[in-house]
C-alpha cells in the first residue's frame, strides 16, 4: 500500500511542494512567476493562508505554511492551485509567450487526467509534511532557501527574486 502525505491536522505548519505538470519550467517568465505571488498574497489577506517561507522555482513551488484558526490548509492550497491553472493557462494565452507547446502539454495533461476539462497546468496533490520540531522546521527552511543555490540559479540565497530568504 502506497503513503499517501495528507494534512492530518489543520492547525499544524506544513512543508509543501505543488509541482508543475512534467516539471515544466513555466516560471521563468516573470508574467507567470507574478500570478502565484499575487495569489499567494490574496490568499494571505483573503483565506487564511500562513506563509513562513517559499521559493517559487521554474518548475514547483516550495512553502512552509498554515492555516489560521477556523480556516482548512487543504482546502486554501486546492484552492489557489485551482485559481492559478486557469490564470497562468489565460495569461500564457494573452502574452506573447514564445513557448508555444506549453499549451499542448499542458492539454495533453488534461487529457489523461479525467478531472480536467481543458488544461491541467499542476499536478495532482502538494505533498503536505507536517513540521513538528525546530530542527526539521530549521531543515526545511534551509532546503526552501538553498534551492536556487543548489539549482545554479544564483550564488546567494538572498540575491533569489522569489523567495523569502530575501526577507
Amino acid at each position: 500500500m502506497a503513503f499517501k502525505y495528507a494534512v492530518t491536522d489543520q492547525n499544524d505548519i506544513y512543508f509543501i511542494t505543488t509541482t508543475v505538470v512534467g516539471w515544466i519550467d513555466a516560471f521563468t517568465r516573470k508574467e507567470l512567476a507574478e500570478v502565484i505571488i499575487e495569489s499567494l498574497k490574496y490568499c494571505q489577506s483573503q483565506k487564511g493562508l500562513i506563509i513562513y517561507a517559499w521559493c517559487l522555482m521554474p518548475s514547483h513551488l516550495h512553502m512552509i505554511v498554515s492555516a489560521k484558526e477556523n480556516y482548512k490548509l487543504s482546502d486554501i492550497i486546492r484552492d489557489f492551485k485551482k485559481f492559478t491553472s486557469k490564470k497562468i493557462i489565460k495569461t500564457i494565452e494573452e502574452i506573447n509567450e514564445s513557448r508555444e507547446w506549453l499549451l499542448d502539454k499542458f492539454s495533453f495533461a488534461a487529457r489523461i487526467n479525467m478531472k480536467n476539462k481543458e488544461y491541467k497546468f499542476w499536478q495532482d496533490g502538494f505533498h503536505p509534511i507536517a513540521l513538528y520540531s525546530n530542527e526539521f522546521k530549521d531543515q526545511k527552511l534551509d532546503y526552501i532557501h538553498n534551492n536556487p543555490i543548489e539549482s545554479g540559479i544564483v550564488s546567494e540565497a538572498e540575491h533569489y527574486n522569489y523567495s523569502s530568504a530575501i526577507n
